[in-house]
């Protein structure tokens, strides 16, 4: 298996370099020359895997160069009852008329991310050790990625973090989980912005080829085909437990979305022949995505424009994995692609509406949004029926899978965290506060170190040249 850059101007690389590299260096996103295929059979043989046996068959199929053995030890390594301590892992969490919740949250912060987080600080150090050599991780967070990041990557050999977020864009919680690491390995910046901005710095960053080979800058956003693939596994995960043993029937899923990386993964498992009758994108009031499905037009907004929510981790205007969809959508033509890129730089803008038949024809993508009042109410409606008390961005995917339930056909919300980390939504729910872990109940008066600064690409240009380990004659 090689990977290549949508954009066209990347030979065919194995998966530990193009792990390495984050962004391709013509400024695409790497995908897999192909996508592996599975078919009925295989899907029955892995009914009986844990977990983590699962993850070792699924990403094995992406990655070449690492062995199968060495493979299940790093999925056995992230994916076990130390990290994820519940009595099940990513269980499924029944709720009224055909819906259920698809448990991603059981994870060291609390929030989906974890899922992906965990297999990438294995797989980082184990490639790393093995090249001798070191990697400076570039991030931007919008909540969760940055926790789950850090929490991942700290204390791990050879890889320092530094993680872009959006100052008071975030929640309390969020922020107290990744400002209170003091691990000398990981570094916090807080940006004068909103997500995308923080997200264009670390875009042009990664895009300066000489300063990304000085300073070794690698990636844990979902720009890291890394992330997509391990995302991947838990749509085969709740397929298999949805469904009944030799009924090979359709599942539904429904993904609170953002930066498009989890739905994604979903698009990739129906491309490898997964059974999904449809993939049904929920946005919050920042609905560039739900536009595009709804109308065919993608049309980012500025950072002027996009609004502050009770979702904050999908406070996203430009979701920087739709790349990877289009494309898809356009038959992998990396020209085709440029140009349409060109285009949105000059325009701010593009418009594929003469390719909407396809969208659910073809790819089984729906659409629709959320507000906050459909937030509170959802969130106490899913508590008065169920007793299960969820997130904001939860209820944003319950909301909108309700207008696509159909009989016989299972719907699977992905959860995207626990409750604990929205106290201040959760109580104007539902009149009180969430429950908090008993390993974080004191997070909040933990001293936070984080370093404020100017929306400014050069201050942290600037920020990793003094604080990025001294770079020694190895290479990557």
């Amino acid at each position: 298996m090689k990977y290549i850059s949508t954009r066209g101007g990347m030979l065919p690389q194995p998966f530990s370099d193009i792990l390495l590299e984050g962004l391709a260096p013509d400024g695409g996103l790497a995908v897999p020359q192909t996508i592996p295929q599975v078919d009925s059979a295989t899907l029955e043989q892995w009914r009986s895997l844990s977990y983590a046996e699962l993850a070792a068959e699924i990403l094995g199929l992406f990655i070449s160069d690492i062995p199968q053995e060495d493979l299940r030890q790093l999925t056995a390594a992230a994916y076990n009852q130390d990290v994820f301590p519940g009595p099940h892992m990513v269980p499924i969490k029944p709720l009224k008329g055909g819906m259920s919740l698809l448990g991603l949250s059981e994870g060291p912060t609390l929030a989906f991310k974890d899922m992906a987080m965990q297999f990438l600080g294995q797989v980082f150090e184990y490639v790393l050790e093995r090249r001798g050599a070191t990697l400076n991780i570039l991030g931007a967070t919008s909540g969760d990625t940055g926790s789950a990041a850090e929490y991942a990557m700290r204390g791990k050999r050879g890889v320092t973090v530094f993680m872009l977020s959006p100052q008071g864009r975030m929640s309390a919680f969020q922020r107290a989980q990744m400002y209170s690491l003091q691990d000398a390995n990981i570094h916090n910046i807080a940006v004068e912005g909103v997500f995308d901005d923080c997200q264009d710095i670390v875009k042009a960053l990664a895009g300066d080829l000489q300063f990304k080979s000085d300073y070794r800058l690698g990636a844990v956003n979902s720009i890291n085909w890394a992330r997509i693939a391990a995302q991947v596994v838990y749509y085969f995960w709740g397929w298999l437990r949805a469904t009944e043993q030799g009924q090979a029937k359709e599942v539904s899923f429904c993904v609170p979305s953002g930066n498009f990386g989890n739905i994604l993964a979903g698009h990739i498992a129906r491309e490898m022949g997964l059974p999904i009758r449809r993939l049904v994108l929920a946005t919050n009031e920042n609905n560039v995505l739900e536009e595009f499905f709804r109308t065919g037009i993608y049309r980012p907004r500025s950072a002027a424009q996009t609004h502050a929510t009770s979702s904050p981790s999908m406070d996203i205007s430009k979701a920087s994995n739709f790349e990877r969809f289009v494309f898809d959508l356009l038959g992998r033509d990396p020209e085709r692609l440029r140009e349409l890129w060109q285009n949105l730089e000059a325009q701010g803008q593009f418009d594929l509406s003469h390719l909407k038949p396809q969208f659910e024809a073809r790819y089984g993508f729906v659409s629709g949004t959320s507000s906050h009042a459909d937030r509170l109410a959802t969130i106490k409606k899913v508590q008065q029926e169920t007793g299960v008390l969820i997130d904001p961005h939860t209820a944003d995917g319950v909301k909108v899978a309700a207008d696509y339930i159909e009989e016989g056909v299972p719907m699977l919300v992905l959860e995207t965290a626990l409750p604990a980390k929205f106290a201040e939504t959760i109580l104007e729910a539902v009149g009180t506060e969430p429950p908090v872990p008993e390993h974080l109940t004191g997070l909040a008066s933990l001293p936070q170190r984080v370093v404020n600064m100017a929306c400014d690409e050069q201050e942290v240009r600037d920020y990793i040249r003094r604080h990025a380990p001294v770079v020694g004659s190895e290479t990557c």
